[in-house]
């Protein structure tokens, strides 16, 4: 038995080494526009597609062959000389890797996971302090690479699905007067952009406390020509002057990693007032801890031991309440719910692979 354990764990990591191959030589891909070239003109040489994206031919050539031998690309002659050798990428690869409308598009991954391992050595010293990793020292790459993977999923489903699934809230966001929004850490800003192409009569205020983020989100908006009507600001949605004024306040994909996640929902709740709707998605992990984890967990426990845990441990550092991580159960939301004052937690009909969808009511 222990020789088959053994044996099991070696085929697992040699696999794992593998992947991780996989994703950073798809970041580099992504990067220097290697599968775009591609895609555009069909089969190339190494030296063809340098030319084409200002790179070293050398480089290239290396790239081209680990691809090939790897599966994400062919060779149309392997037995050609170096020179002659031409490479393509798949049909069926082209969405996945280049398709930034599709659902199933993931080039983004690679920039998330390249990004999630930027600070290793401060994640490793906040383990041995308890201390925290800042959102900051994450980098563009996680910024962008978040944004990127979840913007198909808010511009197609955001409206159609998640929102339609509670009908009062549908006819408030298409009726007069324009109903108003607000979006708690909105990121790089399409969930504001894909309510408020959803819902043509809808005013959005964006709020996101990261610089960078801010700014990405504020072109992205210019870009969608959406900017009378999103509005992306960097500030503590906290203001009381901006109680009971929004009919619906939505937070995605953002409490687990926040340092006071029970002073976000009352916030939250406050900008809702007793007429207004929180809507809350995260992550549809098990109701319960089990040795096997649900279909997700094994992903979501990566994301909470390298980024989302040291994050809420940084920024709750001074309230010495961080530490939900990214596996937060529906347990531990009700519970942070109550405590912000909500009554009623309702967990919407919505089949999603990654998330699990709460509405909270006073």
């Amino acid at each position: 038995m222990a020789i088959a354990e053994k044996e099991a764990l070696i085929d697992r990591l040699l696999r794992s080494t593998a992947g991780v191959f996989d994703i950073f030589t798809l970041y580099i891909g992504d990067r220097l526009g290697f599968y775009k070239v591609l895609a555009d003109r069909g089969w190339l040489t190494s030296l063809e597609l340098a030319d084409a994206t200002c790179t070293h031919e050398r480089y290239v050539r290396e790239w081209l062959e680990q691809q090939t031998v790897s599966g994400i690309l062919e060779v149309e002659d392997e037995t050609a000389q170096i020179s002659d050798r031409r490479f393509g990428l798949p049909a069926g690869h082209a969405e996945v890797l280049l398709d930034i409308d599709s659902l199933e598009y993931l080039a983004p991954i690679a920039r998330l996971l390249v990004g999630v391992t930027r600070p290793i050595d401060a994640v490793l010293d906040a383990y041995r302090s308890g201390g925290g990793v800042p959102f900051s020292k994450y980098g563009t790459d996680l910024r962008e690479g978040q944004a990127g993977i979840n913007r198909p999923m808010f511009l197609k489903e955001l409206g159609s699905q998640w929102i339609s699934a509670m009908p009062d809230v549908c006819a408030r966001l298409n009726a007069d007067p324009p109903a108003r929004v607000a979006d708690i850490g909105c990121g790089g800003g399409w969930s504001s952009i894909g309510l408020a192409q959803a819902y043509p009569n809808v005013r959005v205020d964006g709020y996101d406390l990261d610089a960078p983020s801010v700014a990405l989100a504020r072109q992205n908006v210019e870009n969608a020509r959406l900017s009378d009507r999103v509005s992306i600001q960097q500030r503590d949605a906290a203001d009381f002057s901006l109680a009971g004024q929004y009919d619906l306040v939505m937070a995605f994909e953002c409490i687990h990693d926040m340092g006071n996640p029970v002073g976000a929902l009352s916030t939250m709740r406050h900008l809702a007032g007793d007429t207004g709707t929180v809507l809350v998605a995260d992550e549809r992990v098990g109701e319960t801890f089990t040795a096997k984890g649900n279909d997700v967990e094994w992903m979501m426990y990566g994301w909470s031991v390298l980024h989302c845990l040291p994050v809420g441990m940084a920024d709750g550092a001074e309230c010495h309440c961080g530490g939900t991580g990214t596996v937060m159960r529906p347990e531990t939301l009700y519970h942070y719910a109550r405590e912000a004052g909500f009554s009623r937690v309702e967990i919407l009909p919505i089949d999603n692979f990654f998330f699990r969808f709460y509405r909270l009511q006073p």
